[in-house]
């Protein structure tokens, strides 16, 4: 029986580990975890970020356009448009079942007991997309709420 259960947890240790948070970077691939930008004009770029919580895809988007607005020195940067793609078939559903049975007498009189337990594995968050297009600019920053001061995102929003 000690063997079954440590088979288990190996099992789920292992499940689990397919579905974690990447460290903050650039995307590998189209649908991977990590950051894309697209320039659109000289002061205008489209920047996303997917990541396995909405929290998290929100924070380093705005960090990362806030980096984009300093590389190319800018002071400030508006977002203007964007969008927010929530992928549920990344949603994990796998489970680990656990169960028994036994049964007495020798001519097939007996009872049955079962025992089930459902544990998630792997995390249970979907993997989120939030992309922002953004205009960046210099000087005084615009008095609006969509506009943000670049140096101050990235000192408030620590990579993870």
């Amino acid at each position: 029986m000690k063997k079954t259960y440590l088979a288990a947890g190996i099992a789920a240790f292992f499940l689990g580990a397919c579905t974690t948070a990447q460290p903050y970077g650039p995307a590998t691939s189209a649908s991977a975890q990590g950051f894309t930008v697209q320039p659109i004009e000289s002061d205008r770029y489209r920047v996303s970020y997917t990541a396995l919580s909405p929290q998290d895809a929100r924070s380093y988007v705005l960090r990362r356009a806030a980096e984009v607005t300093l590389e190319n020195n800018a002071d400030w940067f508006r977002i203007v448009g964007g969008y927010i793609d929530t992928d549920e078939s990344s949603r994990s559903r796998s489970s680990l079942s656990i169960g028994g049975s036994s049964s007495s007498g020798r001519y097939g009189s007996g009872v049955g007991v079962g025992v089930g337990i459902g544990v998630p594995l792997g995390g249970s968050s979907a993997r989120t997309t939030e992309s922002i297009e953004i205009l960046v600019g210099r000087g005084p920053r615009p008095d609006t709420p969509q506009a943000y001061d670049a140096r101050s995102v990235l000192e408030n929003t620590p990579i993870q």
